[in-house]
């Protein structure tokens, strides 16, 4: 399965967001190497929350390698591996919000970047993907306390 938003998302716990949900529409990426989706319409009680525009973006985009690297051989001589390349993959949320009432909007961006040693994809799967289970599970289980701390500044 490749990263493919279906509609909606459901959103997460947040303060003042009830049962949250974000119809997405694919969108036209910004290159051949990703996937845009935009949010159309909201779903449960989301005061004040706009969905995308030109002026208040509100998009979801998947970067993968431009050009994925493999292995190099191991060493003739000594039998190491003496480079490792990183294969890097990013997602990328876009949300346009208010610096202050009645100042154009200014994107907030939110970006997690997945780097993965070049080979771990076939040699050890299992425990790359165990690392994106439990980054993704301990951003969900923790939503409402990364949003209420990137509001009040408090760890």
């Amino acid at each position: 399965m490749t990263f493919a938003l279906t509609t909606p998302v459901t959103g997460t716990a947040q303060t003042g967001l009830t049962s949250p949900t974000y119809t997405v529409t694919a969108d036209t990426p910004p290159n051949s190497n990703s996937k845009q989706f935009v949010v159309t319409a909201l779903g449960g009680t989301q005061t004040g929350v706009l969905t995308h525009t030109v002026a208040a973006p509100f998009s979801v985009t998947m970067f993968r390698p431009q050009n994925p690297q493999v292995l190099s051989p191991v060493s003739p001589v000594t039998g190491v591996l003496t480079k490792v390349p990183t294969n890097t993959y990013k997602v990328i949320t876009r949300k346009g919000v208010l610096p202050l009432a009645g100042q154009s909007y200014k994107n907030m961006i939110v970006t997690t970047t997945i780097e993965v040693p070049a080979g771990a994809d076939t040699a050890d799967a299992s425990n790359v993907r165990a690392a994106m289970s439990a980054h993704i599970g301990s951003l969900s289980q923790q939503s409402a306390g990364i949003g209420d701390t990137t509001i009040q500044g408090v760890l």
